[in-house]
């Protein structure tokens, strides 16, 4: 099989004019159109920047010290050594060579910057974490121009404790030196860091790898991606605020989406300028952390003045008010000038908040309008179109919901809103090719406000684990649970727990299976999906 890490035979090469990839190996050709649906530039790096590297974690401390160690081996070669989180995050560069450090710094591939797949295209570390595989990526194989000086070799860490990858190691040279221990190099590095980190896995408060905060990334790009998967029609109530937002971007206006944590505001707002402006690029910022203010600015700032850029301002409500001071000034000289009668071209930003009186006093004077994304709980409609739309977006292919899964879906709160739909379908898509009740979480089936012990959560999954199993009756759950028929009834009671298909007065009756239970009416009552 052919991984992508041994040298691609001359008709491996994609054509000279850099237009074809048909003939490129299968997995850095599977990158290639993950990058173009990604709508990653072919030209050039776009920066994708954060203004915090976590160097406390564990990872870091590991990978760092196995490189220290590699770098006397490669003294005085012209090779750069890299550490990255599971996303793509550069999170340090070990170079001894002047010439290859201003190089990487000019393509940004530097700690702080993200080079996945989504944010720089087909490139070594990229494509490691994407497949969890050894990659070695030279020259013209990158996706994106500005990177085919290079040859880089990546392989993934994975976390000895849980098996998880934690990120990878990544070894870059010119794209003319030779390449043939590049790989070999990378995999030995990246052994050396996983054995380093389960010999050290009991220090604590030494976290694997944290996420950062106050990242600069691409939201969405109008083009190949929309028109293979469009997004569903939903509930009248979407549709009404994505028509206010619509028409308040013609209107030259600039715009605040407010709403519950989740909600979609930040999707909802890239939605409706599409459909003002739809090949324009879209970028998100988050707020970074306070020390990072500057750099954060600077980073997106000078897109604003562009008029094919939009830039959504996420989280506004969250920024101190020293930065929102910042962040007004910034705004208020990119707004564009409304001319009478003129033709009136959409303002470069758009802000997010959960309300608007939560918005930084200093920024609400530059918001002309104001549109409500309501909580996914007011629009039950939504929630399988949302779910067949995110399963798809996860797995590549439709997964499908069975009628007790959807009525399951539909029947919760969700007070995350849709970024909780999102990751509990997304966890039980990655199990399975068709959902049903035994593949969501616990809490789906229980009905109590009280806050549960760490034991008692434990409990309490196994005995929905057991309920939910496909067949499976209350004497059969309690006797694999080792308990007595009484004491699974009097806990199942004790926890609320309401699995769909087995009503409450099973515990009377005393009957191992339950009879079918009405329930609740539903707004998305399924059918056979």
């Amino acid at each position: 099989m052919d991984d992508g890490t041994n040298p691609p035979r001359p008709e491996g090469r994609r054509s000279e004019d850099g237009s074809g990839i048909a003939t490129l190996a299968p997995r850095l050709r599977a990158s290639w159109q993950r990058s173009r649906r990604y709508g990653v530039a072919p030209d050039h790096v776009e920066p994708v920047f954060t203004g915090f590297v976590d160097t406390e974690s564990l990872l870091y401390d590991c990978g760092r010290e196995v490189l220290q160690g590699l770098r006397s081996t490669l003294a005085n070669e012209p090779v750069s050594m890299m550490i990255t989180g599971s996303d793509g995050l550069v999170l340090c560069r070990l170079t001894d060579d002047p010439a290859v450090d201003r190089a990487l710094d000019r393509v940004h591939l530097a700690p702080g910057f993200y080079f996945a797949e989504q944010n720089a295209g087909t490139n070594g570390l990229g494509l490691a974490l994407a497949d969890r595989a050894p990659s070695l990526v030279r020259a013209d194989e990158h996706y994106c121009a500005e990177l085919r000086g290079f040859t880089c070799a990546a392989v993934p860490v994975l976390d000895p404790a849980s098996g998880e990858l934690a990120g990878s190691v990544n070894l870059t040279t010119w794209s003319d030196e030779s390449s043939a221990l590049l790989l070999a190099l990378a995999q030995a590095a990246a052994g050396n860091t996983s054995a380093l980190m389960l010999a050290r896995g009991s220090h604590p408060g030494k976290a694997v790898y944290r996420a950062p905060r106050g990242k600069v990334f691409r939201v969405q790009v109008a083009g190949l991606a929309d028109r293979e998967r469009p997004e569903p029609p939903l509930s009248p109530g979407w549709t009404r605020a994505l028509e206010r937002a619509r028409a308040a971007m013609a209107r030259g206006e600039a715009l605040a989406v407010v709403g519950e944590p989740g909600a979609g505001k930040t999707a909802l707002a890239c939605r409706a300028r599409r459909a003002v402006r739809p090949r324009e690029r879209l970028l998100g910022a988050t707020p970074p952390n306070d020390a990072d203010i500057e750099p954060w600015l600077s980073l997106w700032a000078p897109e604003l003045v562009k008029n094919d850029t939009c830039v959504v301002l996420e989280a506004t409500d969250a920024l101190p008010a020293w930065a929102a001071d910042r962040l007004a000034e910034v705004l208020a000289s990119a707004r564009r000038p409304v001319t009478p009668g003129a033709d009136r071209p959409p303002q470069p930003f758009v802000v997010t908040a959960e309300r608007y009186e939560a918005i930084p006093a200093v920024l609400r004077p530059l918001v002309d309008s104001v549109v409500e994304v309501p909580p996914l709980r007011l629009r039950p409609e939504d929630v399988l179109p949302l779910a067949d739309l995110f399963a798809l977006r996860h797995r590549g292919r439709t997964v499908t919901f069975t009628p007790a899964a959807a009525r399951a879906l539909c029947a919760h709160a969700w007070p995350e809103n849709a970024r909780q739909l999102r990751r509990v379908v997304q966890e039980a898509a990655s199990r399975t090719d068709t959902v049903d009740i035994q593949h969501l979480p616990a809490e789906f089936f229980t009905d109590t406000a009280r806050r549960l012990s760490r034991i008692e959560q434990l409990e309490r999954d196994e005995i929905v684990r057991s309920l939910t199993e496909p067949g499976t009756t209350v004497a059969q759950a309690a006797e694999r649970l080792g308990m007595s028929r009484a004491t699974i009834y009097r806990k199942i009671a004790h926890y609320g727990i309401q699995v769909p298909g087995r009503g409450s007065h099973h515990a009377r009756s005393g009957r191992g299976q339950a009879q079918p239970s009405a329930g609740r009416p539903s707004a998305c009552s399924p059918v056979t999906r």
